[in-house]
């Protein structure tokens, strides 16, 4: 009667393997490392620069516990690991002075970090140690600083470019066409060119102000920005920036990040647990703005730098200086995206997508410039560099592809770096917090006690009345316990103070709903029940009820994950697994280890579950 079928006990043994695998990397700690980034796009790490590191630590003499190296991608970093936090210190300066001689324009970003000790057979199944938030394990906070007269300048360029292109679409003659910080200057010879202008300017572009100055035949037009319009550009590069920081900090993995505007141009950017402190500096560091221009040729055959010059990485790894025109043709705002391609002869090539604007702008640049060159210019902390100099074979548009000797790699490193161009607006990090574990070494300390000790108080008042019931429900709840952070673990969750306290709840309505069980086998056992009937039908008649209170609790914890955020949020996740794993070991684990105890004896005179007492008996009825 009270056997479980052989595959139900099969599957819960599987689920106790893996749920002790996922738990596993919890109790093994980290180790201090150091780690080796890229500080700039363009520069990209490999296993050479693994060696390397592995030779100036050699030479320092600094012993170390291996140097790893993560192959994914251009995000790559070296990892070299450390005995002890001075040994890391001492190594992080040492790497620093040696990659970067020149502080002033780092080539990499050398950071202290945590490396986790799960053996590498855990780390294979990708069982890894859950993440612990700001207020637990520390993380790191940026506030960074949003250039928002850059926004408008950026606009203003790209305004003066679309308006050249709409004159000499309309056939308007203009004596030239410059930008100042503040507005567009365009210069007239006769008034009725100055009208039409005007005219198509207020119809087309409503978000200008424009204004008559001059005399004579030195007509001219000005156009600014409106206050309304240089808000809607503040508050647009914000939220662009902010939807971009959150695709950056998705790449880290980051469970609950906070990404939130803070006054009227910076943003606040926590995140907690994150275990890649480097990683995570460097991308949301990377203050990349992309632009293209036209090379000024003239300028590179004479040998001067021409209006604009950058640097360009060679294949052979030096670098020329690139001379660029002053017009700007298209900025990282108007691309679409760009990928990973093959051409018409099967090479390789990247493809570029862009917006109206951006497509129109092209077409009308590249249309009188067949032949010519076109640079890609990556602006990171105010300093550009050219990611790819071609030459136009042809009118480009809305889409349209670089070619080249490139191998597959290349491409695919050319459409990262010009998809990272998608900034509105240049940000500044003005302030760095790396929060370390000391500071939430009494939370922990604190959290796993409040655990502890309630877990011990369920634990003796179960053993105490309800006797060998009650070490079954006991054996659940560590299971239930056990469970819930092999699923924390596997999710890579964040686990929070909140968090704890949703652990505390969960071991409350998990052993509440052992309590149901057995409070039911009592009750059928008073009712004349056999022991066996008793245990079947009390666990059978209980499952509705505890299934009942489990799911109306579940509604309310969804509803919390749904629209809640921060920690409520973070209380959520943990409260949601917690009830999923309390009914599965309340009610299966429980009932098989009750099962494997009793359901084997055919003649079962009594069971221990407490003192049941029959009204009207003088001595407990079923048990003992």
């Amino acid at each position: 009667m009270n056997r479980y079928a052989l595959w139900k006990y099969i599957g819960i043994v599987i689920a106790l393997i893996l749920g002790a695998i996922y738990t596993l990397p919890n109790f093994y700690g980290e180790s201090p490392a150091v780690q080796v980034s890229s500080g700039r796009q363009t520069v990209r790490i490999d296993t050479a620069l693994m060696s390397r590191v592995e030779t100036i630590l050699k030479d320092a003499q600094i012993p170390n516990a291996g140097v790893f190296f993560d192959t994914i991608g251009p995000n790559s970093t070296v990892r070299v690991r450390f005995a002890d936090t001075d040994t890391q210190l001492t190594a992080k300066d040492t790497i620093q002075r040696a990659l970067d001689p020149n502080p002033e324009e780092p080539a990499y970003v050398v950071a202290l970090n945590l490396i986790s000790n799960t053996p590498s057979w855990l780390v294979g199944v990708h069982a890894l140690p859950m993440y612990l938030g700001l207020d637990l394990r520390g993380g790191v906070h940026f506030l960074l600083q949003v250039d928002m007269r850059a926004a408008i300048d950026k606009r203003l360029d790209t305004l003066t470019s679309d308006i050249r292109t709409q004159l000499r679409e309309r056939s308007i003659r203009h004596s030239g066409i410059n930008k100042t910080p503040a507005s567009i200057e365009i210069r007239f010879r006769d008034q009725e060119m100055r009208a039409r202008a005007q005219d198509l300017l207020r119809t087309q572009v409503g978000e200008l102000a424009l204004r008559e100055t001059g005399q004579g035949e030195d007509l001219a037009l000005v156009a600014a920005l409106t206050p309304a319009a240089q808000r809607e550009i503040q508050d647009s590069a914000l939220r662009q920036n902010i939807s971009t920081l959150h695709n950056r900090v998705n790449e880290l993995g980051v469970a609950e990040p906070v990404i939130q505007q803070q006054g009227a141009d910076r943003i606040v950017v926590q995140l907690p647990g994150v275990q890649d402190v480097a990683r995570a500096k460097t991308l949301l560091g990377r203050t990349a703005t992309l632009e293209i221009r036209l090379v000024d040729q003239d300028a590179m055959a004479a040998g001067t730098s021409g209006a604009v010059s950058v640097p360009e990485r060679t294949a052979g790894g030096g670098i020329r200086q690139v001379p660029l025109k002053r017009e700007v043709i298209a900025t990282g705002n108007q691309l679409n995206g760009a990928s990973a391609t093959l051409d018409e002869n099967q090479q390789p090539a990247t493809a570029v997508r862009m917006d109206e604007a951006g497509g129109r702008a092209m077409r009308a640049a590249t249309r009188e410039n067949i032949g010519r060159l076109m640079a890609i210019v990556l602006y990171e902390k105010g300093k550009g560099e050219a990611i790819s100099v071609a030459t136009i074979q042809s009118e480009l548009g809305n889409n349209w592809r670089i070619t080249g000797r490139f191998t597959i790699q290349e491409t695919t490193d050319l459409a990262l770096l010009i998809r990272s161009g998608s900034l509105a607006a240049p940000m500044e990090i003005i302030e760095e917090r790396t929060i370390g574990p000391s500071l939430g070494a009494e939370n922990i300390d604190r959290g796993f006690k409040s655990t502890l000790y309630g877990f011990a108080a369920i634990a003796l008042f179960m053993i105490v009345y309800y006797r060998v019931f009650g070490l079954i429900s006991v054996a659940a709840l560590t299971v239930n316990l056990m469970l819930l952070i092999a699923l924390l673990s596997l999710l890579q969750a964040t686990l929070t103070l909140p968090g704890i306290a949703a652990i505390a709840l969960t071991l409350g309505m998990a052993i509440d709903a052992n309590v149901l069980s057995n409070e039911r086998v009592r009750e059928e056992l008073r009712g004349g029940r056999t022991p066996q009937q008793a245990i079947y039908d009390g666990y059978d008649k209980a499952f509705a009820t505890i299934f009942d209170s489990n799911i109306t609790t579940l509604i309310a914890g969804l509803a919390l994950l749904t629209f809640g955020s921060g920690p409520v949020r973070g209380f959520a996740v943990v409260h949601v697994l917690g009830i999923l794993t309390s009914i599965f070991s309340a009610v299966y684990v429980s009932r098989a280890m009750v099962n494997l105890y009793y359901g084997t004896r055919k003649k079962l005179p009594a069971i221990s579950i407490g003192q049941v007492w029959k009204p009207g008996a003088a001595t407990p009825v079923g048990a003992k």
